[in-house]
């Protein structure tokens, strides 16, 4: 199942909220950016597309590939930890996790999708720091081979987009005291 017409945000919907309201936030999905990619290798045929799609999407939206980090991990269990070491070098302003599983005969498929998604997220929130989920969990490889074909509703590409959106609004939002004293520290 994807997305259908209704389950789209309505156009004009976003500009009339800030018409009501004191503030509202909107980032765009432009511009250049610090990003590094997180691949898993399992499921390479899949996660290859995915990582192409990220590309193209980080190209169009005018981030420099030659700026751009991708680290190799072994499967979907390991991009948490890999996306935690780069961003806490402090030289990425967002990291895209890339992967496939798709379910099998065992519980496996339960372990590997729950456990790499709260990873994620939990690196994500411990580092304030977009980690954007570009891992797919489906249930055949035929659905894993749709969702990551050529163009703009490549998983990838989508997950690009949502990372330099993220990035933006980051930017915008205001800042909790500590990190305003750590911005002024550097």
């Amino acid at each position: 199942m994807t997305s259908s017409d209704e389950t789209v945000l309505r156009p004009g919907a976003i500009a009339e909220v800030a018409q009501t309201v004191g503030v509202s936030y909107e980032g765009a999905a432009s511009g250049p950016a610090r990003v590094a990619l997180v691949c898993a290798k399992f499921n390479g045929g899949i996660t290859e597309r995915l990582l192409d799609g990220a590309l193209g999407g980080l190209k169009d939206l005018g981030v420099p590939l030659d700026t751009v980090a991708v680290a190799w991990v072994p499967g979907a269990v390991e991009l948490p930890v890999a996306a935690s070491r780069l961003l806490r070098s402090g030289d990425y302003d967002a990291v895209i996790a890339l992967g496939a599983v798709i379910r099998g005969d065992t519980a496996h498929f339960d372990f590997v999708a729950g456990e790499c998604a709260a990873g994620l997220q939990r690196v994500a929130l411990d580092t304030g720091v977009p980690v954007i989920f570009g891992v797919l969990t489906t249930d055949t490889v035929a659905q894993a081979t749709e969702r990551a074909g050529p163009g703009k509703t490549n998983k990838g590409y989508e997950a690009a987009v949502t990372a330099l959106e993220m990035v933006r609004l980051l930017e915008m939002l205001p800042r909790s005291t500590a990190e305003t004293q750590r911005a002024g520290a550097l």
